[in-house]
C-alpha cells in the first residue's frame, strides 16, 4: 500500500486552440515536477484546449487533434515518471464532455466527466458539452482520488458522491476566471466541501488572459481541518510540489510554500496587465497605440500597457484641438516621459475645419451642438485607426465602465480600438488604481518605479475637452455618486425604489437608470476588455437592443 505521495500543482497559462503549445507547457511542468520526485502532476480545466474553447471545440478536426495530442502525451508516461491529471475535451459514444483525464503508465488510465455544467454569466457549457454522471473515485497507485472539475465543487452533490464511494483526497481542476471577491468565494466553497467530507482538498487553477477573461491562478491545498497548507502565487505560472503521507485511513499534506495573496487593488491592476499582455501576445500584435489626452483614463491605460508590454511596444499620440488646455498638453507629455514611451502630436484642427466646410450646407441654419463635439472624437478615432493600419499596432480604447454604462462615449470615436483595458473598471476605481501604481511596482511589471501618472492628472476635474470649460460633471453626477448607483443597477439589478431607500437621490437615480437603459447599442459595439466584476458588459449582461420595457421597480 502506498504510504507517501508527491503531488505537483501545475499552474500553467494555456492558449485556446494552441493544442501543441499547451501540451508543451504540460510536458515542461511534468519535467520540472519529476526533478523533485513528484508522483502526480495536476493541471487545470481544459488545459489541453485552452479555456473557454467556445464553439471551436465543436469542430471535429479540433476534437481529433485534442485526442491525438492527449494519446501521444499518455504514451510518454511509460517512462516511470509522474502521472498526469489534465483537463481536456473528450469524446465518448459520439458525445463531447468536459473531462479530467488521468495519464499513467503509457496509457489513458481513467476519465471523469464534469457533472455540474455552468450556464450563467460568461459560461455557456451546456451548449457545447454533455452533462457527465456523478463520478466515483479514480485509483492512482493505490490511492483513491476524488476528482471534480471546477463547478463540481460549488455544489454538494459531487463531493457527497465521491466521499460515499471511498475517495481519500479531493482534487479540483479549474478554469476559474478572476473577478472581485472570487478568491474568497473559492476558499469558502472549498471549506464547505471539506467540512462535509472530512477530506483534504487540492485546488488547481489555470492562469492567463483569454479574450475578456483573465485567470489568476492562486492554486492551493487545504487539509481536512481546513488549514491552508500550500498556495501558488497569483498571476504567474508556477509548479508547487506537495508531500502527502498516509496516516491510518486518511492522508495529510506537509506544509509547503504559501504565497502571499495580493490585496484587491493590486489584484485588479495585475488582472488588467495580464489580460492585456496575453491579448496582445497571443494574437501576435507588435504593440499598441493609445490616444494620450492628458486625462486620467488614457494615463492609466498607458501605464498598464507599459507594465504589460514594455515602453518599446507602446506608442502614444496626442491629438489636440482648439479646446485642449495647456494643462492637458503638459500632463500628456509628462505622462509619456514618466513611462518612457514615444509620443507623437497630431493636431485635429485641419480635420475639424475640413468637416465644417464639408457639412456647411447640410448644417445651414442649425446651431452647433454635440454633433461638432462628436466630430472631434471621431477625427481622433480615425487618426488612431489610420496609424494602426499603417504601423500594425493595435489601438487601445481608453473608456471606463462608468462612461460606457451611461453612454458618455462617442461611437466610432473614442470607442475605436481593438481592446479596452478599463472596460469593466469604474471611474472611482480608475483613480484608486492610478494612485496605487504611483506608490507600488510589483515584481513582474515592465514599467518604471516611482510616479507614472502626474499628480495633476489625478486631481484635476475630468473633462472630454470638446468645448470651452467642459467637465464631465456638466453632464454626469459626481463619479462617487454615479458609480454607487451604477453598481446597484448593474451588479445588483436593484429597482429604483430600493436604490432610493439606500439614501440615493431619486431624481439622480432615475436619470442614471435612463442613461444606462438607452446606451445598450453603444456597448454592443464596444471592443472586448478585461472582466473584473461579476457583471461585466458583454456575455455577463445581455440586454436586447430593441426593448420597449420601461419598468423601473
Amino acid at each position: 500500500m502506498t504510504e507517501t505521495l508527491a503531488i505537483a500543482l501545475a499552474q500553467i497559462n494555456p492558449t485556446v486552440g494552441d493544442i501543441d503549445g499547451n501540451l508543451d507547457r504540460i510536458r515542461a511542468a511534468r519535467a520540472e515536477a519529476a526533478e523533485t520526485g513528484a508522483d502526480l502532476v495536476i493541471c487545470g480545466e481544459l488545459a489541453v484546449s485552452g479555456y473557454p474553447p467556445e464553439d471551436l471545440v465543436l469542430k471535429r478536426a479540433f476534437q481529433d487533434a485534442v485526442e491525438e495530442g492527449v494519446n501521444k502525451l499518455a504514451a510518454k508516461t511509460d517512462d516511470g515518471g509522474p502521472g498526469i491529471l489534465i483537463g481536456t475535451p473528450w469524446r465518448k459514444d459520439g458525445l463531447l464532455y468536459n473531462a479530467a483525464v488521468l495519464l499513467d503508465g503509457g496509457d489513458v488510465a481513467a476519465v471523469r466527466f464534469k457533472h455540474d455544467l455552468p450556464n450563467y454569466g460568461v459560461f455557456d457549457e451546456k451548449r457545447i458539452f454533455e452533462t457527465g454522471p456523478l463520478p466515483g473515485p479514480v485509483s492512482f497507485r493505490d490511492v483513491r482520488l476524488g476528482i471534480m472539475i471546477c463547478e463540481d465543487m460549488w455544489a454538494q452533490d459531487v463531493t457527497e458522491c465521491l466521499d460515499e464511494s471511498g475517495a481519500e483526497i479531493l482534487i479540483v481542476i479549474n478554469g476559474s476566471p478572476f473577478e472581485i471577491d472570487k478568491p474568497d468565494d473559492r476558499l469558502n466553497y472549498a471549506v464547505s466541501r471539506i467540512t462535509e467530507s472530512c477530506l483534504p482538498l487540492i485546488y488547481v487553477n489555470i492562469v492567463g488572459g483569454q479574450d475578456e477573461l483573465v485567470f489568476d491562478g492562486a492554486s492551493f491545498v487545504l487539509g481536512a481541518d481546513n488549514k491552508l497548507l500550500a498556495k501558488a502565487p497569483s498571476w504567474t505560472e508556477d509548479v508547487v510540489v506537495t508531500q502527502w503521507n498516509r496516516s491510518g485511513e486518511s492522508w495529510t499534506c506537509e506544509e509547503a510554500a504559501i504565497a502571499t495573496a495580493p490585496g484587491l487593488t493590486e489584484s485588479i491592476y495585475r488582472a488588467l496587465v495580464l489580460g492585456l499582455r496575453d491579448y496582445v501576445g497571443k494574437n501576435g500584435f507588435p504593440g499598441v497605440l493609445i490616444g494620450l489626452s492628458g486625462g486620467i483614463d488614457s494615463a492609466l491605460t498607458a501605464a498598464v500597457a507599459v507594465d504589460a508590454l514594455g515602453s518599446d511596444e507602446v506608442h502614444c499620440v496626442l491629438m489636440p484641438s482648439p479646446y485642449t488646455s495647456d494643462d492637458s498638453l503638459e500632463d500628456a507629455a509628462e505622462t509619456a516621459g514618466n513611462l518612457g514611451v514615444k509620443l507623437d502630436t497630431i493636431a485635429i484642427d485641419p480635420a475639424m475645419q475640413a468637416f465644417e466646410g464639408m457639412l456647411a450646407d447640410a448644417f445651414e441654419g442649425r446651431d452647433a451642438d454635440e454633433t461638432e463635439e462628436n466630430i472631434q472624437a471621431r477625427a481622433r478615432g480615425l487618426t488612431l485607426m489610420a496609424l494602426s493600419n499603417k504601423l500594425g499596432f493595435m489601438v487601445l480604447s481608453t473608456g471606463n465602465k462608468s462612461e460606457m454604462s451611461v453612454g458618455y462615449a462617442t461611437l466610432y470615436g473614442d470607442m475605436c480600438g481593438g481592446f479596452s483595458v478599463l472596460k469593466d473598471v469604474y471611474k472611482t476605481t480608475v483613480f484608486e488604481l492610478a494612485r496605487w501604481r504611483n506608490e507600488n511596482r510589483p515584481e513582474g511589471l515592465e514599467g518604471p518605479d516611482g510616479v507614472v501618472t502626474p499628480k495633476r492628472v489625478i486631481t484635476k476635474p475630468p473633462s472630454a475637452e470638446l468645448k470651452p470649460n467642459q467637465t464631465d460633471q456638466d453632464t454626469l453626477p459626481p463619479y462617487d455618486m454615479l458609480d454607487a448607483i451604477l453598481k446597484c443597477l448593474i451588479e445588483e439589478e436593484m429597482s429604483l425604489d430600493d436604490i432610493t431607500a439606500q439614501g440615493h437621490d431619486a431624481e439622480t437615480a432615475e436619470a442614471v437608470w435612463h442613461m444606462l437603459d438607452r446606451a445598450e447599442y453603444k456597448r454592443r459595439q464596444a471592443p472586448p476588455g478585461v472582466k473584473i466584476t461579476a457583471r461585466a458588459f458583454g456575455r455577463d449582461r445581455r440586454y436586447p437592443l430593441t426593448n420597449r420595457f420601461t419598468g423601473k421597480v
